[in-house]
Formats: C-alpha cells, sequence, structure tokens
C-alpha cells in the first residue's frame, strides 16, 4: 500500500520531481541499423512515440535474449533528442546526450537466481519500451560499482547479487545524480575497460598485478571526455603508466587496422619501439564489440596531427 501511495502522490510532485520515463533500447552489433550506442540509437517509425516519451530521460541498452552469447543489459545512457534519420526515411535517431553513456561491468544477464532482471515488462521482445523505476533501479545497480577500488585479479563483483531494494520514489532521484557524477563515472569506466581488456596494456602486452592484485594498468580515453568523448569501452584503452602517457600527448596512436603509429615528433623512436609488443599492433579486447571503435581512433589521430 506504501509504494501504490507513493505512486500516486507523484501526480502532485512539482514538475521538476516528477517521475523519469525510463526505457530499453534493444541493440545488436552488425544489425541492419545504423547505431552507435554511444552517440545514437537508429530506430524505426513504429517506435517513435514510444521514444520520444523517454527524450530528457535515462535509458539502459540491451542485446536479445536469442543472441548466441547475449551480454544482456550493457550499459545506461540518457536521451537527449529525437531527430529524422538523415540517410534513410521512416527511420529515427535517439540522440545520446554527450557524457552521458556508461558501460556496465560486469553486464547484467536477463536472469539473475532465476529470476527476470526486468520484472515489470509488458512486451519484453519490443526493440523500444518502457522500464519501470524499480526495474531501472535493479539493473544500474547490478551493472555499475558500488565501492570507490581499482578491480582486483580475480574479485570480479558477484552477478547474484541484486542490492537493496527500495521503492520507485527513494530511488529515482540519488540514482540519476549518480550516473552524472563525475567521480562515479570515472570509477565505472575504469572497471569496464580493465575487464574488457583483462588487465592487458593494449601496447606494451604487460599485465602487471602488485603484491596486493591491483593492476597496473590504467584506463585510458581515446577521445577524451572534455572534447566530448563518451565513457564507453569503444572509447577506451588498458595501457601501462608510460603507454598512456605517450598516447594522450599524441606521441603513439592506432591506425583502423590497430597498427600502432609513432608520430613523427617522437626523439626517442627505438625507445618507443622497445616498449610496443612484438606483433607492432594493438592488443584489443577478445570481444569484437568491445574493440576500440574507429570513429574515435581517427579523432586522435587527428587532433595530434598524425600524418595521413
Amino acid at each position: 500500500m506504501r509504494t501504490l501511495q507513493l505512486l500516486l502522490d507523484f501526480n502532485m510532485l512539482p514538475q521538476d520531481q516528477m517521475p523519469m520515463a525510463f526505457g530499453v533500447f534493444m541493440h545488436k552489433d552488425g544489425s541492419i541499423y545504423d547505431d552507435i550506442p554511444e552517440v545514437h540509437y537508429q530506430f524505426p517509425k513504429a517506435y517513435l512515440s514510444r521514444a520520444k516519451q523517454m527524450v530528457g530521460d535515462w535509458i539502459v541498452y540491451r542485446e536479445p535474449v536469442k543472441l548466441p552469447q547475449s551480454k544482456g543489459f550493457f550499459a545506461v545512457a540518457k536521451v537527449q533528442r529525437i531527430i529524422p534519420d538523415p540517410a534513410i526515411s521512416d527511420r529515427y535517431r535517439a540522440l545520446i546526450e554527450p557524457g552521458s553513456y556508461l558501460p556496465f561491468e560486469p553486464t547484467v544477464p536477463h536472469i539473475v537466481d532465476g529470476l527476470p532482471v526486468e520484472r515489470d515488462l509488458a512486451n519484453a521482445q519490443a526493440a523500444v519500451r518502457p522500464l519501470s523505476p524499480s526495474d531501472f533501479a535493479r539493473i544500474v545497480a547490478l551493472g555499475l560499482p558500488k565501492e570507490d577500488v581499482l578491480p582486483r585479479v580475480g574479485d570480479p563483483e558477484p552477478l547474484n547479487v541484486v542490492r537493496e531494494e527500495r521503492t520507485p520514489f527513494e530511488v529515482e532521484r540519488p540514482l540519476v545524480q549518480s550516473l552524472l557524477n563525475r567521480p562515479f563515472r570515472d570509477r565505472a569506466f575504469r572497471r569496464a575497460v580493465l575487464h574488457a581488456y583483462d588487465g592487458r596494456c593494449a601496447v606494451t602486452g604487460w599485465r602487471l598485478v602488485n603484491g596486493g592484485g591491483r593492476l597496473e594498468a590504467e584506463a585510458a580515453h581515446i577521445k577524451p571526455v572534455e572534447h566530448g568523448g563518451p565513457d564507453s569501452i569503444r572509447n577506451g584503452l588498458a595501457l601501462s603508466g608510460t603507454a598512456h602517457w605517450m598516447f594522450d600527448r599524441g606521441l603513439i596512436g592506432v591506425a583502423d587496422n590497430h597498427e600502432i603509429i609513432i608520430h613523427r615528433k617522437v626523439n626517442d623512436r627505438s625507445g618507443v619501439e622497445a616498449i610496443i609488443n612484438p606483433t607492432g599492433k594493438l592488443i584489443p579486447p577478445p570481444r569484437e564489440a568491445d574493440h576500440p571503435h574507429p570513429q574515435f581512433l581517427n579523432w586522435h589521430r587527428e587532433f595530434h596531427a598524425f600524418a595521413a
């Protein structure tokens, strides 16, 4: 009864305290839709009215259940606006608010402890659909870090723990504030990237661990946040400290085929070559869907004026 009363009381709240229209966007790599989840989500006209309800609010991305090795729910993002697709008639794009995309680590499976994570669903197959506040809170709590710690080797956060249940009234605002908090986002990004790369530097190939089990590798943005880069695994690299320093300063870059490029301004080319792994190419994550996106790699090369 208390939860029902709280839901009824939403109608009495000021506009800036109204409940949020959370949603789900179904995404499959290699589908017919031109999606870049960090930037935009393409969908057919049939979902337009439903998607419009989510403008200004948060959605979670989910892979289809029937997809082999589906990773379930894999990210959260905020919908900025909807526009007609510039290339295909009768399709639209939900533009993602810059700086809002955040990957889940671990990704959240469809079922935990025998129960569906998304419980208040009307149509689990719809590519664009609403999501209840309690389902949204459950998914985000399972997918994002709780503590201010670096990942430790062999110590992933368990998937089978659903953090304390709360009513929609109690979870919405504080949860969304956390999603916008920079330190929180940094922890989530770091954890997702280091797990994707298994803590191994993509340039050197080193996987160094200290006595306490902490990884030496750092999570680096390819396109920095201050330049509009998302907190996405595909905009991230796991790099050792020296490689991170060189990458951020444009001393090394990465071609679309993952070849590691040394900038012409480097004064000690042989020294840089000595720490690059023997293949001369980036060591990407095992999952192709987590590989660096060419759009971000190209931005880095152009920004640091690598020769064409």
